[in-house]
């Protein structure tokens, strides 16, 4: 679907990093104990990966108990978007689309941009959000090639969002045949 919003695809950025931290205790204030980590997730995890400039975090949680945790939230001023509620299946998952369930916030319009991805914790989707992340740690060269089609995407229709993630998602599944691979090999948890 064309939108209005442009996919922009930038040069990793060394604050990324930093960035993150400084989101994420702010959220440890705001959610105490209910979350039981913050990781940053996405391409902006991964040194030297070009990206959008949007910071991806996991926030783990015991529960996915949107009742107890809207409340968490709305008091930081984050917004749910109960439009997503889950991720997308990788198409070789024995999973139901219940087991990829997820909460998902926008923090307040004045910070920086931001997914706030909420999975259960054990859940496939979020081993998944840290696998991947982790592998392209790892493999350099899965990491530039990545960076390749997301360019060359966005470089296409930088308004065509369905194109995008039509195209990236497989993309992303065939990385995670490796990463699967690479996890069974080096006893990665």
């Amino acid at each position: 679907m064309k939108q209005t919003r442009e996919i922009v695809i930038v040069e990793y950025r060394p604050d990324w990093p930093q960035e993150f931290e400084r989101i994420a205790d702010w959220l440890r204030g705001a959610l105490g104990d209910a979350a039981l980590r913050i990781d940053h997730i996405g391409s902006t995890s991964v040194p030297g990966l070009a990206a959008k400039d949007l910071i991806d975090l996991q926030i783990t949680v015991a529960e996915l108990n949107a009742p107890h945790l809207d409340p968490l939230f709305a008091r930081a001023g984050c917004i749910r978007k109960v439009e997503v509620d889950h991720d997308r299946l990788p198409p070789t998952t024995p999973d139901s689309a219940q087991e990829w369930q997820k909460l998902f916030y926008s923090p307040p319009s004045d910070m920086r941009p931001t997914n706030i991805h909420v999975r259960r914790a054990g859940s496939p989707n979020g081993r998944y959000a840290l696998l991947f992340r982790d592998y392209l740690r790892a493999h350099p060269m899965a990491a530039g090639a990545y960076a390749q089609v997301k360019m060359a995407l966005s470089g296409h229709d930088a308004y065509d969002w369905d194109l995008y993630y039509d195209v990236k998602d497989p993309v992303c599944d065939i990385i995670m045949a490796g990463a699967e691979d690479w996890a069974r090999s080096t006893g990665w948890r």
